[in-house]
């Protein structure tokens, strides 16, 4: 019998390095700091309100665009903290998460033949995301170690078929947090050329240098700027898939429809547990989550250094990307398994981050969302680690 075949558009796909990565950690019984997902509770404010909405009977679909309460809580959400005015029944969508919300939106606003510009280093996603849409993803290398956006290159990408430029701030796996006047150039060139803005902006409460700026908040850009992002890392609910689109009304439509057809909606109790916070956890919530975060980030990165890894501190989001050639010259996928082998502790291979993958073969991605003692115990194995190749 003749090999049935699969579609073409997967056949350069391998599967989540990430997730894989999960597993090696279990084979290994390795501190898992690859998969950005917290090792501590959320908050008992959500539980006890998804709990409620369960005991309430809130078990079957929920509108598909998302429950009014969840819908209307991010109006005010959007209105008290960025000054950007939302219509809730026009302009959001909640999705599976931010990674739903990331597919939908390509699925519904990019053709095939078009072309998406993404800075690299780049969340996974992004990359397949536009091959299936049909569409040709083309790449802007960061410098590091400082990954600032250079204008002119980004310019220089920009042609006929180009549809739009895809930026996450603050951006996994870099942690930098781009600031105004970088923004300012991706907004005149999407005016100039009538692109639109894609952001993934999940980590935006989790920012220790500068600001957090929606890029929809700029002059020019509310009518051309889709905005992604969810709950999972603002709460510490990765596993309930809680997304979010903003979105100009005349792109929502489209936006809806596939986002109906890939996953009708996201987990009804989930979302009225999340407005409940979004509503009831103050400035207080906040910034202690990013004193948290920041004491998390000081303990890893010391670590890392002292272990010999080259790396800055980030400027936002839970992750550090690391330089490891002065401690070996393997490829980043044998280094991040012999770690968690012999350290006990496993990064993510940075070549998931680039195309081509070769980019990335000196880097890997530490993870800190997890308790300080889980970081403290990390650090010393780290230390041994080092002290074994001394």
């Amino acid at each position: 019998m003749a090999a049935l075949r699969t579609a073409r558009r997967t056949h350069d796909f391998t599967e989540s390095v990430i997730r894989e990565m999960t597993r090696v950690a279990r084979e290994h019984d390795a501190i898992n700091l690859a998969q950005g997902f917290p090792d501590f509770p959320a908050p008992e404010l959500l539980k006890e309100a998804a709990c409620a909405a369960i005991r309430a009977d809130r078990n079957q679909y929920a509108i598909t665009w998302g429950s009014p309460r969840l819908r209307d809580a991010l109006v005010t959400k959007y209105l008290e903290r960025y000054g950007m005015e939302v219509e809730g029944d026009r302009e959001i969508t909640v999705t599976c998460g931010a990674t739903e919300a990331m597919a939908a939106v390509m699925l519904a606003l990019i053709d095939p033949g078009d072309e998406v510009i993404i800075l690299q280093p780049f969340y996974e996603n992004f990359g397949p995301d536009t091959v299936l849409c049909g569409a040709d993803p083309v790449f802007l290398p960061l410098e590091p170690p400082q990954y600032r956006l250079d204008p002119d290159r980004l310019a220089s990408l920009v042609t006929s078929r180009t549809r739009a430029i895809v930026v996450n701030t603050p951006n996994n796996p870099t942690g930098r947090v781009f600031g105004r006047s970088e923004l300012e150039a991706i907004a005149a060139l999407c005016l100039k050329h009538d692109l639109l803005a894609i952001t993934d902006e999940i980590y935006e409460h989790i920012c220790y240098e500068g600001e957090h700026i929606p890029i929809a908040t700029l002059a020019g850009m509310r009518d051309r700027t889709i905005t992604v992002s969810g709950l999972s890392k603002t709460f510490s609910i990765t596993g309930w898939r809680i997304g979010t689109i903003i979105a100009p009304p005349n792109l929502t439509g489209a936006i809806r429809k596939v986002h109906d057809f890939l996953t009708v909606g996201a987990p009804a109790p989930l979302q009225e547990a999340c407005a409940v916070g979004l509503d009831s956890l103050g400035p207080e919530y906040y910034s202690g989550m990013l004193q948290d975060y920041r004491a998390r980030r000081d303990v890893l990165h010391s670590a890392l250094v002292d272990a010999g890894f080259r790396c800055e501190k980030p400027q936002g989001a839970y992750y550090i990307l690391a330089d490891f050639s002065g401690l070996s010259d393997e490829s980043d996928d044998a280094f991040s398994r012999r770690m968690a082998s012999e350290a006990g502790v496993l990064p993510v291979p940075g070549s998931s981050f680039f195309s081509p993958p070769e980019l990335g073969r000196s880097l890997v991605r530490f993870a800190f969302c997890k308790k300080l003692e889980t970081l403290e115990k990390a650090a010393e194995r780290l230390r041994d680690f080092a002290d074994g190749r001394r």
